[in-house]
């Protein structure tokens, strides 16, 4: 029964977080727009290229998950992004929200504030966003 309970689950849940290996991987296609695993491998500086056929696994892995497609070309294959820079981004920050602070937007910002130092013209220009939001969402100056 537990068994079950976890696919119905799973078939629910949002589309995962890349790790970091895949992370990796995507900021190359991003960049390039497509590559080959060749290409994909010579994009890291010499001294940290990974092994072709580790890479090679790691972009079918991505593919299954939807991160990622190919078309073939004569006897290469050329992987192309299928998610956004934004798409990932702001599944990163659900992810982390949910994960480490109970869900809560405004605990992730505090948590920031707290944490980093923030320039005042930064400080200044999340101001301005917050305002910004509050218009775009019909919200008044406090709610």
């Amino acid at each position: 029964m537990r068994n079950k309970l976890l696919k119905v689950v799973r078939g629910k849940q949002r589309p995962s977080v890349p790790t970091p290996a895949e992370m990796r991987l995507l900021q190359i296609l991003w960049d390039r727009e497509e590559a080959t695993v060749e290409d994909v491998v010579n994009a890291h500086p010499a001294k940290e290229r990974p092994n072709y056929k580790t890479t090679q696994t790691l972009l079918r892995i991505m593919e299954q998950k939807r991160f990622i497609a190919h078309e073939s070309r004569g006897r290469v294959f050329v992987f192309k992004p299928l998610v956004s820079r934004k798409t990932i981004d702001h599944l990163s920050v659900q992810a982390l929200i949910s994960r480490n602070f109970h869900g809560s937007a405004a605990e992730l910002v505090v948590n920031l504030l707290e944490t980093s130092p923030i320039k005042n013209k930064e400080l200044d220009e999340l101001e301005a966003y917050i305002r910004e939001y509050r218009k775009k969402r019909g919200l008044g100056e406090r709610e």
